[in-house]
Formats: structure tokens, sequence, C-alpha cells
């Protein structure tokens, strides 16, 4: 789950970034909004395919990390946020921890039946942002730093983290 320091951190962060213009109010374009999540799908079908095909373990990572990213950015557009070119990735995390959190918990929430599974709701909204961000930070790990036999080991993680992933903030972007 995130933690309390993590938040925190992600809302000083956004602040900061929309005084920087590193994330920026934006009206809506569905032809933007579509080119997002056609992204975010073919970046998932591609980490599948590499996958199934016992392909390249980092870039079934890489384009597992990318659909998350390419929907999170998606899901912020539709709630009026467009993150801009510098430190993107980063931008995006923090942005859905504090724009999308609870909206991801609500969501959670209706699509269980009874009160009890509230608080089940609410610890699976963290950790499908929790996702992306573990994500961004094996990405670059991975990418850049790690023996190919370690890879292996984190491909079926990060596949299907991006397709829980892409199962929940689809259902955010329905509505």
């Amino acid at each position: 789950m995130l933690d309390e320091k993590r938040i925190r951190e992600a809302e000083t962060n956004v602040k900061a970034y929309l005084d920087e213009g590193l994330l920026k109010k934006s009206e809506f374009d569905s032809r933007i909004f579509s080119i997002l999540k056609r992204n975010a799908q073919e970046s998932l079908n591609v980490a599948s395919f590499l996958d199934k095909n016992k392909k390249s373990g980092l870039w079934v990572i890489v384009a597992s990390y990318y659909s998350m990213f390419y929907l999170a950015n998606a899901l912020l557009y539709r709630l009026g946020y467009k993150v801009g070119a510098k430190i993107s990735h980063k931008v995006t995390t923090d942005a859905l921890i504090v724009f999308a959190r609870g909206k991801l918990k609500q969501s959670l929430i209706e699509s269980y039946e009874t009160i009890r599974d509230e608080a089940l709701a609410s610890m699976k909204s963290e950790e499908l942002i929790e996702y992306l961000d573990y994500e961004r930070k094996k990405r670059s790990f991975i990418q850049y730093e790690t023996p190919e036999k370690i890879k292996i080991s984190k491909v079926r993680t990060s596949l299907e983290r991006a397709r829980e992933f892409m199962l929940q903030i689809g259902r955010l972007l329905e509505d």
C-alpha cells in the first residue's frame, strides 16, 4: 500500500509540477485520448506477444510498463490534465496518486457487492497505483543495470501488473 509519506510527497510534487508547467490543465480532445488508449493497448499486446513467444524479457517489462504509463496518462487526460515532456514518468505517477487514487477506490468499491469489501477495495486501489510506480523504477533498473538472468524472473510480474492495471483503469475510463 502507498504510505502516507509517499502520498504527501506526491501531493507536494504535483503542486510544484503545476507551478512549473510540467503538468497542465487541458481541454479534452477525443483524438488525443484515443491515441493514449490505443498506445496502452498496443504496448500490452506487444508485451504479451513477446512473452508468449519467449522473446526479450527486457522488452516484456518495458512494454508492460508503457501500457500502464499510457493508460495512466489517458486517465489523467480524462480528468483534465496533460503531462509535459520533462520527467513525464515521475509526473504521471505522482499525478495519478493525487488525482485518481480516490476515484479508483470508489470504482472498485462499486464493483464489489458487500460493504465488508470496502477495505479490500481501498487496498487494491492503492496497490494498482503502486504498480505503476514499481514498474517505472523496475524498468529503469532492468533496462540499464540488470543481468539477463534476473530479468527473466521479473517478466511475469510486470505483465500481470500491466494486465490488472489495464483492466481496472480501463473501467474508470468507461465511466
